[in-house]
């Protein structure tokens, strides 16, 4: 693997500190079941494309598209993340650009090999928005799903977290014997 090449485990791998989103900072986005979205629907598809890049589907199992990370993304940006909505849509529109120049069409509507290659070749003054980028996809997939991503709580399986307990057995705290998966959020079944 070339040294600018980055796997989906090594994703995975960093995802754990991403999953500990404080729970009091961010706003549900389970609480109604008319969830506020913030994105148009073209900086909404470019979203999608985006995570969809960012952690892939594969034979491992669904990527941040599927785990609906873009849901999170656009639910969080109505809410707690507000204050960041803007810096995120100049961010999408830079993307959309940059794309056009490099590849002939905005980054949602690239092939998955195309997006991946202007993803690749970022310049520098895009990096910070990819990196934010990251956080957020990283929170939607493997998060809470309470707060809008993370959808049956799927993505917990890829980490193998067996998900939130107020109260565990001995036998399920052995090391040598997995702990039987939960599904729920820990604002409760929803």
């Amino acid at each position: 693997m070339a040294d600018h090449e980055v796997s989906r485990r090594a994703v995975i791998v960093t995802a754990a500190s991403a999953a500990l989103v404080p729970v009091s900072a961010i706003r549900s986005a389970a609480q109604t079941a008319n969830q506020p979205r913030s994105l148009s629907p073209a900086q909404r598809r470019t979203t999608e494309m985006l995570v969809d890049r960012i952690i892939p589907a594969d034979e491992l199992g669904p990527g941040a598209l599927e785990l609906g990370a873009a849901n999170y993304i656009d639910v969080q940006m109505a809410g707690y993340l507000a204050p960041q909505k803007d810096a995120w849509v100049a961010g999408l529109a830079a993307l959309d650009e940059f794309a056009i120049r490099a590849q002939g069409a905005g980054f949602g509507d690239l092939s998955a090999e195309k997006r991946d290659a202007v993803l690749m070749s970022l310049p520098q003054n895009l990096q910070g928005f990819f990196n934010q980028a990251r956080t957020y996809t990283l929170q939607g997939t493997f998060g809470d799903p309470h707060y809008g991503g993370n959808t049956g709580g799927k993505g917990w399986d890829i980490i193998r977290y067996p998900g939130p307990r107020s109260a565990t057995s001995a036998d399920m705290q052995r090391m040598d014997k997995e702990a039987p998966p939960y599904r729920g959020s820990a604002w409760g079944n929803q």
